[in-house]
């Protein structure tokens, strides 16, 4: 599974201020409205029930919020670089300011498992990590973490 698959550049936001992981997790349901059609309440409730359940706070600045949704046909990907890091509750207690969604159908299965996985892998890379931080261009964003996901594609 190639990133290109989940995550279309217009669904990335480069630099966004947000006070805390609850705004954070706001303009991502603002961005999947914007490019999804849906409603942006209901991902951000859908997203919040999901911290409920646990942070998806994963380490290293990275966070991995995800829920299944009514009206999507397949997995889809939102990315949000935060100006300046918020308090997630991750697992290694670090701040984090990117963010990379997944929204999945609400019959995902598997395909929502793998993704994850997939996602994880690839925001694992240090050298990546660190270039995110860098650029706050989206078209740069969308670039780095597509490349790097395809190059090393399992």
């Amino acid at each position: 599974m190639f990133l290109t698959s989940l995550l279309d550049r217009h669904a990335i936001l480069g630099s966004v201020s947000a006070n805390s992981k609850r705004q954070g997790l706001q303009m991502v349901a603002d961005v999947a409205a914007r490019q999804l059609g849906l409603d942006s309440v209901e991902v951000h409730q859908a997203l919040l029930e999901r911290e409920k359940l646990g942070s998806t706070g994963v380490g290293l600045g990275v966070a991995v919020p995800h829920a299944a949704l009514k009206g999507l046909d397949r997995m889809h990907g939102v990315f949000v670089r935060l100006e300046t890091p918020v308090d997630y509750d991750s697992i290694d207690d670090m701040p984090v300011d990117l963010i990379f969604a997944l929204l999945a159908p609400e019959n995902a299965g598997t395909e929502h498992l793998r993704a994850l996985a997939k996602v994880s892998r690839v925001l694992r890379q240090k050298d990546l990590r660190e270039q995110l931080r860098k650029t706050d261009k989206p078209d740069a964003l969308y670039a780095l973490l597509t490349g790097i996901a395809d190059s090393n594609a399992a």
